[in-house]
């Protein structure tokens, strides 16, 4: 399970983002981003048996993605949001990261172009 500090561990961000990689898996979140739905509701827009639709629960559920309840015959799941927001959170982070190093590179590049378009004013004699 997801720890509950504002920290998250590796593993954690391991296990959220493995749970996410299965598009079943993230369908079933958009489901629940809606609201809270049984087990059958969530298997209705797959093509896939209800114990799978458990098991891809389970999954979500190892990940603090989501939790279930059970009430009289019915299981329900709804979602967990803080640990999607630790996912938002290292995804951004990363995101800003990566943009600065996109904007240094695009400054090297336009140096570089500069560089090569203004004449050289030092003739081959001179270098020799």
């Amino acid at each position: 399970m997801l720890s509950v500090t504002t920290e998250t561990t590796s593993e954690d961000l391991d296990l959220l983002f493995g749970a996410l990689a299965d598009a079943t898996r993230r369908g079933i979140v958009a489901q629940l981003a809606i609201g809270e739905a049984t087990v059958t509701q969530l298997a209705a827009p797959f093509s896939i048996s209800l114990p799978a639709i458990s098991r891809h629960l389970k999954v979500l559920e190892r990940a603090s993605i989501i939790t279930r309840s059970k009430q009289g015959r019915w299981r329900s799941a709804r979602l967990t949001p803080t640990s999607l927001a630790s996912a938002a959170t290292w995804l951004s982070l990363h995101e800003h990261l990566w943009a600065e190093r996109f904007d240094r590179l695009d400054d090297h590049l336009a140096r570089l172009a500069t560089e090569k378009s203004t004449p050289q004013t030092e003739t081959e004699t001179e270098r020799g």
